[in-house]
């Protein structure tokens, strides 16, 4: 099967260890495309790169590499974009670091849509999820392309409703785009492929590693024309992308929380330093630079209503939890209730799809998400 040159040249720039994509940036710069730096001598390269790292450039090693990249990108719906080609999304080349080359597989086109970044916590509520979902769907069908990073929880959450919703979504991968990664998220990954697009600029076969991730993250928030924040501790990626939006020029969202849960404290640290607070998808696209939304019902997110059908204690119950974390003696002591009339109407509403179980022993109440 005859390769592309000029694609393998790419390749073997990017694909050699040691080289970097600030390098391959450099070279560029000073000699034109990858076939013209590889027709250079090694000499005139060593202000980019040391002696032993410009020998590997015509190993077997990064040779075999290369082979597996042009045979992996001759299967449907596969492709390897470069900086020269026209596929490549311009709003990476507004950032300073966009990587030479990028491993895609899906809807291509959807790198050239209007986009927003959702992101959150793995561990995320109940609640953070639901919200996630749809926040995502509702600015889907608006025309945002969703982009999130394939992790559980909220990243998770976001892409489903990217997917049910009309402009799709896309996972930006930390890993090589052929590893799936987690394993959990495998269907989800192919539902991606099918109706969305999986992007990665890391190597097929590129394991799971810590230091790939915030490499990652620049990516997510740098497709996107702003990033939404749904549950973060303040310890968390999450906010690596959202302090990269905001050194990119992107809008920063974040949606509030309870004042006691450590996953609502990123989102207000980001509330504090700057970002918009939202509640609803209407408070996004109302301050989304640039940005027109398609095809799109304006609606006003309406307060959940108690649980259809529910006798008089369980709607009484649900009132007095209010909307944080709270512990059976303190509903008893709120309701004038039992702790067996309590538990019993806990576990009715858990049932409904009311109410959340928390660790320690906590109850939380779930609200209809607020996307729409």
């Amino acid at each position: 099967m005859k390769h592309d040159p000029e694609l393998a040249s790419w390749l073997q720039l990017t694909l050699t260890p040691g080289i970097g994509a600030t390098a391959i940036r450099g070279m560029l710069r000073q000699y034109g495309l990858p076939q013209a730096v590889l027709s250079k001598r090694h000499a005139e390269l060593a202000t980019f790169a040391p002696p032993a790292v410009l020998e590997a450039l015509h190993s077997e090693a990064v040779l075999d590499a290369v082979s597996r990249a042009l045979e992996w990108v001759e299967e449907p719906g596969q492709r390897i974009i470069t900086l020269a080609d026209d596929e490549y999304p311009r709003s990476l080349l507004e950032i300073p670091d966009p990587p030479p080359l990028l491993y895609a597989r899906g809807r291509l086109e959807l790198l050239q849509r209007g986009s927003l970044a959702i992101v959150g916590s793995r561990n995320a509520t109940a609640q953070g999820e639901a919200n996630a979902e749809s926040f995502a769907r509702a600015l889907s069908d608006a025309g945002l392309v969703i982009v999130s990073g394939l992790a559980l929880g909220i990243d998770a959450a976001a892409h489903r409703g990217g997917l049910s919703g009309a402009a799709s979504t896309i996972a930006v991968l930390g890993t090589g785009i052929d590893v799936i990664y987690p394993r959990r998220n495998a269907e989800l990954s192919s539902q991606i492929a099918a109706r969305g697009l999986l992007l990665s600029e890391f190597a097929l076969g590129t394991s799971p590693a810590a230091h790939n991730f915030p490499r990652r993250n620049r990516l997510i928030s740098g497709l996107a024309q702003g990033c939404l924040v749904v549950e973060a501790a303040l310890a968390s990626g999450s906010l690596i992308t959202a302090r990269a939006a905001a050194e990119q020029g992107r809008d920063v969202f974040a949606i509030p929380g309870s004042i006691h849960s450590p996953l609502s404290k990123g989102c207000h640290a980001l509330i504090k330093s700057g970002a918009k607070l939202v509640e609803t998808a209407d408070d996004v696209l109302a301050e989304l630079s640039g940005f027109r939304p398609s095809g799109y019902a304006s609606t006003t997110a309406l307060p959940a209503s108690p649980a259809r059908n529910a006798p008089e204690g369980i709607a009484k119950l649900l009132g007095h939890m209010g909307h944080d974390p709270v512990d059976i003696d303190a509903l008893c002591a709120r309701a004038g209730m039992s702790a067996e009339q309590v538990s019993a109407g806990l576990l009715r509403l858990e049932l409904d799809g009311r109410v959340t179980a928390l660790p320690g022993g906590l109850y939380q109440r779930l609200e209809k998400g607020n996307g729409a």
